[in-house]
């Protein structure tokens, strides 16, 4: 059997201030620190060790890797971050408040858009200076990896490629592996390891700072999968991820 835990960044800024994050490079919040120290003593109870770290190349997934590797005192692990593993990029959306933009487009449009498989946000331009391709960290790709917009199956298509060459087969060697991402990222990971429906998707939430374990067969079949630490808490934490969805829709 193999063991893979997924961590959710804590809350970041643009998180409190309700906003279309995507791409966007902002950090965490006070809260968002303390939720990767809780992670990190999550991991520390069920004695969790690793021997390799993924996270995306922003800030608030790495900063709360940096927390767990230094709370479990495994600073030295080695660490590969990269743009495959980033949030799913909302396009024109990134920036925006959520409310707002129900109240502008519709509460069912904007549920579509951020819940659904393969609904895309509306698309940013090339000239637009929210496109990552201004940004130097993606100079190495080219003008078709770098998104106007994404859908949660765009986000899966480009993990896709990442966990068949470097994390999978890392797994299926033995190595113990923790992946800090995103929302959306990982709720493409999950989609893709359960074989999740259109429908069940649409409920799917990933709450902050929960490490959530699964443990795989030797083809990385999931045999059983689930969050670390007091059940009701962990309930109550997935609740709220949809009740604010709601919110914002109905705003």
């Amino acid at each position: 059997m193999h063991r893979l835990v997924l961590l959710r960044h804590g809350q970041s800024e643009w998180n409190l201030e309700n906003r279309f994050t995507g791409w966007t490079d902002v950090d965490l919040t006070e809260q968002g620190i303390q939720e990767a120290h809780q992670a990190s003593q999550l991991l520390q109870r069920e004695g969790f060790l690793f021997d390799r770290v993924f996270t995306s190349v922003l800030k608030r997934a790495i900063r709360t890797a940096w927390i767990v590797m230094d709370d479990t005192d495994q600073m030295w692990l080695p660490v590969e971050r990269h743009w495959r593993l980033n949030e799913r990029h909302y396009g024109a959306l990134q920036g925006l408040n959520k409310a707002e933009t129900a109240r502008k487009f519709g509460e069912e449009q904007v549920k579509l858009w951020r819940r659904s498989f393969d609904v895309r946000p509306p698309a940013l331009t090339r000239n637009d200076p929210r496109w990552p391709g201004h940004d130097r960290r993606y100079a190495s790709l080219s003008p078709d990896e770098i998104p106007l917009t994404e859908s949660l199956k765009d986000v899966l298509e480009r993990f896709l490629p990442l966990w068949h060459s470097a994390i999978a087969p890392r797994i299926q060697q033995g190595e113990r592996i923790i992946i800090v991402a995103h929302g959306n990222s990982l709720r493409a990971l999950v989609t893709y390891l359960d074989h999740l429906s259109k429908e069940e998707v649409m409920v799917l939430n990933i709450p902050t700072g929960i490490p959530l374990v699964y443990d795989l067969d030797d083809d990385l079949r999931p045999l059983g999968s689930r969050y670390l630490g007091d059940p009701e808490a962990v309930r109550q934490a997935m609740e709220a991820v949809a009740k604010q969805i709601d919110v914002d829709a109905g705003a």
